[in-house]
């Protein structure tokens, strides 16, 4: 099949890759101030300065604001609550986690969209999607086990696994969503909206109680969101110049930079256990996503 003028694999390849990293970046701004800073001040921070880079990008695609006219603003609403819940319980999760253990529990995305897809949308059960749900499973099964085996268990850690796992459940409902919106919708308007609903859903939490940051604190809650915005762009550029399945396995080496912020900034070993995990959650979500492209390619 001869290639379109818009397919450029290697700049596509290039961004997704640049992609990971900035989204890794964001991260290390969200630990960095996660011992301080409540967690809805950060989701709203992260959120308002994501929409400087946004706008600026939809503005030279003319799609500000033209592109953000919608019919479908209740689906809208559902997705973005779903992401914007998911934002925070991922922020809770880094909060409470080293980075790289909140990073790789992010990866069960695919595997919990492939339990969905069935349980929602009525997809046929596979080989695939279920050699991937099991493979995630048991991954999540060796990374939390220890915890039990100890006389003194880390309750915050058993926490922090816990709202990972919801993570991954509503970012599965929340791509679920945006595959339905994106029958009819721009990604520009799915993006802006769902931007919006997190800075609401972080301003919700003020009074539950916002602290008086440092200067570096500022510094870093505005950069979580340059950081989040750039990379949200980076990844919607990198699927319009190659294809999913070209660009699926460098979604993976996403989890090289927590690796190394994990060992190099944070000063934390890799547990034997995240050792173990690795391999079976990055081969779940390989399985449970190879699994939707197949379904496509037929």
């Amino acid at each position: 099949m001869q290639k379109t003028s818009a397919e450029r694999p290697a700049l596509g390849i290039g961004l997704r890759i640049l992609s990971g990293a900035l989204f890794a970046t964001m991260a290390i701004f969200v630990k960095a101030l996660s011992g301080h800073v409540p967690v809805g001040q950060i989701v709203f921070f992260r959120s308002a300065f994501a929409l400087i880079p946004l706008v600026i990008f939809l503005g030279l695609r003319a799609e500000f604001p033209r592109g953000l006219a919608t019919k479908r603003p209740l689906g809208h609403m559902l997705r973005s609550a779903f992401g914007a819940a998911a934002m925070f319980a991922s922020f809770a999760s880094i909060a409470r986690l080293p980075l790289a253990e909140a990073t790789l529990i992010g990866y069960l995305s695919p595997v919990f969209t492939a339990i969905a897809g069935v349980a929602i949308l009525s997809e046929r059960i596979a080989v695939w999607r279920i050699g991937g749900v099991l493979l995630g499973l048991g991954g999540v099964l060796a990374l939390v086990w220890p915890e039990f085996g100890q006389s003194d268990t880390d309750l915050s850690r058993l926490i922090g696994y816990g709202l990972g796992l919801l993570m991954g459940l509503l970012t599965a409902f929340a791509l679920i969503m945006v595959r339905s919106l994106s029958r009819t919708e721009s990604p520009g308007a799915i993006a802006f909206y769902f931007v919006l609903a997190s800075m609401a859903g972080g301003l919700f939490s003020l009074p539950f109680g916002w602290v008086t940051t440092s200067e570096k604190e500022l510094l870093f809650l505005v950069l979580s969101g340059i950081f989040g915005g750039f990379a949200h762009i980076a990844m919607t550029l990198a699927f319009r110049y190659a294809e999913a399945s070209r660009l699926a396995p460098f979604e993976y080496l996403a989890i090289v930079w927590p690796v190394l912020a994990d060992l190099l900034l944070f000063r934390q070993p890799l547990a034997s256990a995240f050792l173990l995990a690795l391999p079976l959650v990055l081969a779940g979500a390989g399985m449970a996503a190879m699994e939707g492209r197949r379904g496509k390619a037929r």
